[in-house]
């Protein structure tokens, strides 16, 4: 598979030892220190183009049919875009990925950017574009990876949960959203024509359902629910793109909740209300 740049890395760890410096007997702080002041002179704006056009490369042949994004290498003035930016740090030296912490992120992205204050692009590219990077911290099950921290897991697949198109906002073509959920219930999972996950006798069928029931079944507002999924619920929830509960739409919902709870909820409404007669409260 190819390498997205040199190892230039290497080839100053070598430099390195060939003069007696022992880099690797470094304390973390020291080496983070030291790594951090060999990515500023390694990823210089000939090797960010260099990963750069790696990255399209493989997003030409893997991702693009998957409706991954590829962020723009260059905004307005010829800066590096901070999507970019983020992108190939995380992809340096790819297939042979690293873990970086947000802090190392933020610190070589205020190198262009400094009035940067806290790096998100990292999540974002995973579950808004499609690109996968794992974080940590998440309950993956992928890579060991800290809370905090972020690797470019591969550059051939999209993220998992990346749907086709990703938003469904854009149109109402019954076909269409079913084929950006992979034929498969939004909430449960099970796929059109196969044995429902919970009632394996019943053959599944998708249903046009409300994200948010209180407004009309029309594009941006349709996920696909399987009819035991969409029967069940009542219009009680409002519902993500994912097919998560969100939101209560049924206020009703509470009184079938256990006293406990009725309680919690009664002290966060009274404390809002500031104990206000319901029939006054607009």
């Amino acid at each position: 598979m190819r390498r997205g740049a040199p190892n230039g890395k290497e080839h100053v760890w070598k430099a390195c030892a060939r003069k007696g410096l022992q880099v690797r007997v470094l304390s973390p702080p020291q080496r983070n220190k030291f790594l951090s002041m060999l990515d500023s002179l390694i990823l210089n704006k000939k090797s960010i183009e260099s990963i750069y056009k790696t990255i399209c490369e493989y997003h030409e042949k893997y991702l693009k049919q998957y409706g991954v994004k590829l962020p723009k290498l260059y905004a307005s003035k010829g800066k590096f875009t901070k999507d970019a930016l983020v992108l190939v740090y995380l992809a340096y030296d790819y297939p042979k990925t690293r873990k970086v912490t947000k802090e190392e992120l933020t610190k070589f992205v205020r190198s262009y950017y400094p009035d940067t204050n806290d790096v998100q692009q990292a999540r974002h590219l995973g579950a808004q574009s499609g690109w996968w990077i794992v974080a940590g911290g998440r309950d993956n099950i992928v890579l060991n990876i800290k809370r905090g921290s972020y690797q470019l897991y591969t550059l051939e697949q999209p993220y998992p949960s990346f749907k086709k198109g990703h938003r469904v906002t854009d149109t109402a073509d019954w076909g269409k959203i079913k084929e950006k959920y992979n034929f498969r219930c939004a909430t449960c999972g099970s796929q059109e024509g196969k044995p429902q996950f919970h009632w394996s006798a019943t053959k599944t069928v998708l249903q046009k359902a409300h994200m948010d029931p209180d407004k009309p079944l029309v594009a941006g507002n349709i996920i696909p629910q399987c009819q035991k999924c969409n029967r069940g619920d009542r219009n009680r929830w409002v519902y993500d793109e994912k097919g998560r509960v969100i939101k209560l739409a049924n206020p009703q919902v509470i009184k079938t909740c256990d006293r406990e709870v009725r309680k919690k909820v009664y002290r966060i409404l009274y404390n809002e209300f500031k104990g206000k007669n319901p029939n006054s409260i607009k």
